[in-house]
């Protein structure tokens, strides 16, 4: 009776796992060249990351600062676009246009006016130390509209406007430069010639994009008119809010068709003031924050595809130098997809181990840049920062890996045992 010879088990297929093996294997061996083409990926991710980190707060900063202006609240201004600055025609709004929103609005409240003072920087001094600092004009509504309070003292009154007092609130940057003793409330300090009494501190808002909220002064408006009075144009602005959020734009519509009319615009012609709510303030620099981002992602995008470009050298140059142990590995049974999936895994790793450490570099880069923003708060990156570049990080590693990877897979094995 004929006897049967076992049955041999099928070979096994190599895994994924196997794969990993090799090429954590491969990029340990060279540590130094690893670690060099890795280079551009941690330079390019780390940039990525603390960018917006950087971005995040300063957007953070600007809308608190924006919280001081309700949802409620309009300003007028002033504009003057960049060529009738170049050939000297600055616009002002003047005091018959507040008095014509006075009239023709008469169901906003809070009407703030905001006067300039002797050009937009004046010298203020007290006990022979002098600043240089924006002086304005304001009435009591400044409060309210603003949202801004004396952390010291007491703002100024309709009964210092209406008298044209001496007075004068400062910035805390303001007392701090000019060495005030105490909270400052009672001191004398010289204004454009004059003297003005402290009767308030306005409490600090620190910086916002690098610029102190807290440098200027605040005299009466009817002081200011006075002491402007014969001197160049006033450079006035306006704040006021609508009686209620639902009708912001409506007054705003408004409010643009009066002054049109006063001023004399032109169809068609760019006007030359703005009325402007908070909600278009903060939507302009959100606006600004997403294109400087994008320009600046632009910019690691490319470092990214250099960096690309690095690792499929490098891979280019490990299948040049591992020629006989593909050869071997191909003689013991391994097959074209496997070499192929070892030298892909052996790229994607090198790429996601560089992007890996971009990422905890960026991280602690933007959080230390971010810290040295005065009066920022801190902010974090959100989740798409971190998860999008590393996702690209392995999409560059697959990309530039599959060239040197379909090269490795091709290599005839009695060729590569026969290389040297």
């Amino acid at each position: 009776m004929e006897r049967s010879s076992p049955e041999l088990p099928p070979p096994q297929r190599p895994l994924l796992a196997d794969c990993f093996a090799l090429g954590i294997a491969g990029l340990a061996a060279h540590k130094l060249r690893s670690a060099l083409a890795a280079l551009g990926i941690v330079i390019g991710v780390a940039a990525t990351i603390c960018v917006v980190t950087l971005m995040q707060t300063l957007t953070a900063s600007v809308n608190r600062q924006f919280q001081g202006l309700g949802s409620r609240t309009l300003t007028v201004h002033a504009y003057t676009s960049v060529d009738d600055a170049l050939h000297g025609r600055m616009h002002r709004l003047k005091l018959t246009d507040l008095e014509a929103l006075r009239r023709a609005l008469d169901d906003i409240q809070d009407i703030t006016p905001r006067i300039t003072v002797g050009g937009t920087f004046s010298d203020v001094s007290a006990a022979g130390v002098t600043t240089r600092t924006r002086v304005s004009g304001t009435t009591s509504s400044y409060e309210a509209v603003h949202q801004s309070y004396p952390q010291a003292g007491r703002f100024l009154t309709d009964d210092d406007d209406r008298t044209r007092r001496r007075v004068c609130v400062l910035g805390d940057r303001v007392r701090q430069d000019l060495k005030l003793p105490g909270d400052g409330v009672g001191a004398f300090v010289i204004i454009g010639g004059d003297w003005f009494k402290v009767v308030g501190v306005m409490e600090r808002r620190g910086d916002m994009l690098g610029i102190s909220q807290d440098d200027y002064v605040l005299v009466p408006y009817g002081t200011a008119l006075s002491l402007n009075a014969g001197g160049p144009e006033q450079d006035l602005a306006v704040t006021f809010n609508a009686p209620s959020e639902a009708r912001v734009e409506e007054i705003r519509e408004r409010a643009v068709a009066v002054l049109e009319r006063l001023r004399g615009a032109a169809p068609g012609q760019e006007a030359d003031f703005r009325v402007e709510t908070a909600s278009q303030l903060r939507a302009t620099y959100e606006e600004l924050s997403r294109k400087v981002t994008g320009a600046l992602g632009g910019i690691v995008g490319v470092s990214l595809l250099v960096a690309g470009i690095g690792i499929m050298n490098i891979m280019f140059v490990s299948v040049s130098e591992r020629t006989r142990e593909i050869g071997i590995a191909k003689a013991l049974g391994a097959t074209d997809a496997f070499i192929l999936r070892q030298f892909l895994v052996e790229a994607g790793l090198l790429a996601l181990l560089g992007g890996a450490a971009g990422a905890a570099l960026g991280l602690v880069a933007g959080y230390g840049l971010s810290s040295l923003i005065p009066d920022a708060p801190r902010a974090w990156p959100p989740w798409w920062a971190i998860v999008l570049p590393l996702a690209t990080c392995g999409l560059v590693g697959i990309v530039f890996g599959i060239v040197p990877a379909s090269k490795a897979a091709s290599i005839l094995p009695v060729e590569a045992l026969r290389h040297e």
